[in-house]
């Protein structure tokens, strides 16, 4: 039987950590922040459990932690920075509405062109790790991750699905 942070915060991490990236620009310490509120949600786990918008404080507790470190190493010197740093978190909301919307048209994609455009786009891997993850050709990344490209796009236009 999972736990609540098995079955709820866990499966949360992928989101959390492009968000974290978004916001430090620095694998290390993305990985870092995302650890401290793993950390803090762990220790919570019974009160969470009962959290109206578990995601909500997630996401509001990796902003707390990114600031926190950005105060501690005196990057954030003004009330000004930390605002900008929470108008991007709006504008990433209104960019994980089309992400979502995108990740859906993906599904209808074949299979190689789902796992490449995935690779790709969502996990940051270059055309040259495509092909050595998936043991084929470097023409081979560039002709189905241009497709899968080209038939989203067509898809969110057929679909009235762009803004």
């Amino acid at each position: 039987m999972k736990s609540f942070f098995e079955a709820h915060i866990w499966p949360q991490r992928g989101k959390l950590y492009r968000l974290a990236f978004s916001w430090v620009k620095d694998r290390a310490l993305a990985e870092d922040v995302l650890q401290n509120v793993f950390e803090k949600s762990f220790t919570r786990e019974k009160e969470l459990s009962n959290h109206a918008n578990l995601s909500g404080w997630l996401v509001l507790s990796l902003k707390n932690e990114v600031l926190s470190h950005f105060r501690q190493h005196k990057k954030i010197g003004s009330l000004e920075e930390v605002k900008q740093l929470v108008n991007e978190e709006s504008q990433l909301e209104d960019q994980s509405d089309s992400v979502q919307k995108v990740m859906l048209l993906l599904k209808e994609l074949p299979e190689k062109q789902q796992e490449i455009f995935q690779l790709r786009e969502v996990e940051g891997l270059d055309y040259e790790e495509i092909a050595a993850h998936l043991e084929i050709s470097l023409d081979q990344v560039k002709v189905n991750l241009h497709r899968a490209r080209k038939k989203i796009r067509e898809m969110m236009i057929n679909k009235q699905l762009t803004p």
